[in-house]
């Protein structure tokens, strides 16, 4: 456990680094905003609850009463999920979404640890070629998210289960 608090504190010392990417990031999301835009956001696992958290606390609110922002996870619309899944393939689930229901006034979010989910990296190709802005947030490698990101955020994780976690699967 002593492990894990250590890279937790590690990886927190070393976003201190990104706060100006941060900051680069929300005046683009308050421009988006600013101009009648959207955020739409997407992942797999728990990437697609993050993505669901966030938008929520954009649509919601996140530590101080503000007026609702426009937040869309597209991980949520069940049919869509499951009929792009079966007619097409999984690897077009949010490429689908992001052709059909963002505007150049929106900005693509997508969340992947590994940077490697063929859906995430097919929804972003397709807002680049729309001429969408993008928005990453990965893991310490990016997979082939930095070349499909306008703006990618990195976390510093090393991504490997601690003891702890091992003990937890025995």
């Amino acid at each position: 456990m002593k492990e894990q608090i250590s890279e937790h504190m590690r990886v927190v010392e070393a976003a201190i680094g990104q706060v100006g990417l941060l900051e680069r990031i929300a005046d683009r999301l308050i421009a988006c905003f600013d101009s009648g835009g959207r955020v739409y956001l997407l992942g797999n696992g728990g990437s697609a609850a993050d993505a669901q958290h966030i938008s929520a606390e954009l649509v919601g609110r996140f530590k101080r009463d503000r007026k609702a922002l426009p937040a869309i996870a597209l991980t949520t619309d069940t049919s869509i999920l499951t009929a792009v899944s079966n007619d097409i393939g999984f690897e077009q689930v949010f490429s689908r979404q992001v052709e059909a229901l963002v505007t150049k006034r929106d900005v693509v979010w997508a969340l992947s640890v590994s940077g490697r989910s063929p859906n995430v990296l097919r929804a972003l190709e397709v807002a680049r070629a729309k001429g969408l802005v993008t928005v990453g947030m990965t893991g310490r490698v990016g997979g082939q998210m930095p070349e499909r990101c306008d703006y990618l955020l990195r976390a510093s994780s090393g991504q490997k289960a601690g003891r702890a976690n091992n003990r937890l699967h025995r």
